[in-house]
């Protein structure tokens, strides 16, 4: 898919937030210069494309009495989609990638719950993989803005 101007000015505006009124995607359109149902034909086509994952709020756990956890677990390749698989069942995880590095810890997920139920997914995990884990709790939250020069 090639984005033309008008999806790049889209993202863009989407970027800076997603209004929170009765009808969001005409205020979109107003921002951009398309009508309404373009809006959201458009933004279907950007995550069909794979260009949106998703469009949502970014809560701190914190406030809400949850917490976050770093995980790693040291699969083989091979094995990687059917351990990936087990760990993208908890819909309190997040993010589940494959990136591999010198520790072996290559299958990195992140788990967002309240602190007991986090160690009971950790410990499930490890026991339905078979797997070791390497838990990373967080020290020190950094928060960082990141906007895409789209346009």
């Amino acid at each position: 898919m090639i984005m033309d101007e008008i999806d790049r000015k889209l993202l863009a505006v989407l970027q800076e937030g997603f209004p929170l009124t009765s009808r969001p995607y005409r205020e979109l359109g107003e921002a951009v210069g398309v009508a309404e149902p373009e809006v959201m034909a458009r933004l279907a086509a950007l995550q069909k494309e794979g260009l949106i994952r998703r469009i949502g709020p970014i809560l701190d756990l914190r406030k809400m009495g949850l917490a976050g956890m770093l995980a790693a677990c040291l699969v083989p390749v091979e094995e990687a989609d059917e351990v990936a698989g087990i760990v993208s069942e908890y819909p309190e995880v997040s993010h589940n990638y494959l990136r591999p590095n010198e520790s072996g810890y290559n299958l990195w997920f992140t788990v967002s719950a309240r602190e007991d139920r986090i160690d009971e997914i950790l410990r499930e995990i490890g026991e339905r993989t078979g797997r070791k884990l390497l838990i990373l709790p967080t020290g020190k939250i950094f928060k960082i803005g990141v906007k895409f020069d789209i346009i």
